[in-house]
């Protein structure tokens, strides 16, 4: 993450980032009608469209640097087992980011990652010019193409991120609200649920921009899913948020409804913009409609995957933890 974002701006532009590149290294081999197959859609001579400057996009949203940076620490919400799924997801997440992605150290590889391994809406609908493409950085562009691998790429852009910054963020988030979410459901029906909010978070957004040649990575559909689930399961308990504002830093119990029904409007409130057709550009490099799409799946789709059972076990936990902590008044009222 970078300084200067906005309250819970720093998930939203950390999250989902549309970087500009599916890359395919241009060799000699190319050019005589053959290409790597690994290396299938780079560019290295220059990008594919006359007149567009080879530059790597910013995923930073255009936020003013003196606003606050806020951050989820921690919540009230006791833990009653080890989170087998929640852990084992943000695993998988840090091994592909360090052995598939090479912990963002080389740039070529990084964007061959995210391009190869990255969902291209206008690849999925058919959209998008064949041979079309867009700047990934100095001397390489994305390309769009029509591999078989792209059906899946809406399963495999979840596990792939953008940055350390990127990474960092969304993992936060994930493990701030996911142990609880997943004791609510079990660890089998808590990993279905995550990757079922990710379809529908990676659908909402090819919904929105079906016409796109940019990639699409990172694991904010699936994780705003669990947060939707969050908000109806436990809307009581505190999140311990941190908030830094130049060099205040100081951490605020906040109540989970307010942290997150204040983080989805901010989605919303970003999106909105980008529905007018003349400034599509307009939500800073972030699929904010995958975040929206993702956190109503989770809210739809929470009573069908919790287990009452073990909700119940968790909000007597909860209630036990608050009365030790803050015992009840003398008075009734």
């Amino acid at each position: 993450m970078v300084p200067g974002r906005q309250a819970f701006a720093g998930f939203a532009r950390g999250v989902n980032v549309r970087l500009a590149g599916r890359v395919r290294q241009r060799t000699a081999a190319r050019e005589g009608g053959t290409e790597s197959a690994r290396a299938r859609r780079a560019v290295c001579e220059g990008p594919p469209t006359a007149g567009r400057p080879s530059r790597k996009p910013s995923a930073v949203s255009r936020q003013p640097s003196a606003a606050p940076s806020v951050f989820p620490l921690s919540d009230d919400n006791p833990r009653i087992k080890f989170p087998v799924a929640t852990v084992a997801l943000l695993a998988l997440i840090a091994a592909s980011w360090l052995l598939i992605q090479g912990a963002g150290f080389d740039p070529v590889r990084l964007a061959i990652s995210v391009c190869n391994l990255g969902m291209v809406p206008g690849e999925l609908t058919r959209q998008a010019a064949m041979g079309s493409g867009v700047p990934i950085g100095p001397g390489m562009a994305c390309v769009v193409d029509a591999e078989p691998i792209n059906l899946a790429t809406p399963i495999t852009s979840m596990f792939l991120h953008g940055s350390w910054a990127h990474l960092l963020g969304n993992s936060l988030f994930l493990w701030v609200f996911g142990d609880n979410v997943e004791e609510s459901m079990g660890t089998a029906r808590f990993v279905l649920f995550y990757l079922v909010c990710g379809l529908v978070a990676a659908a909402a957004h090819v919904l929105m921009q079906p016409g796109s040649p940019v990639p699409t990575v990172g694991a904010s559909g699936a994780i705003s899913g669990v947060m939707g689930a969050y908000l109806l399961l436990y809307p009581r308990a505190r999140v311990n948020m941190l908030f830094i504002f130049v060099i205040i830093f100081r951490v605020i119990p906040v109540p989970a409804w307010l942290v997150l029904l204040w983080w989805f409007l901010v989605q919303v409130l970003t999106g909105l913009p980008e529905l007018m057709r003349l400034r599509p550009e307009v939500s800073g490099g972030v699929a904010v409609w995958a975040h929206v799409g993702g956190f109503v799946a989770g809210l739809a789709l929470v009573k069908l995957f919790a287990n009452p059972r073990l909700v119940a076990v968790r909000r007597a936990a909860w209630l036990e933890r608050r009365r030790l902590v803050r015992p009840a008044p003398d008075r009734p009222w």
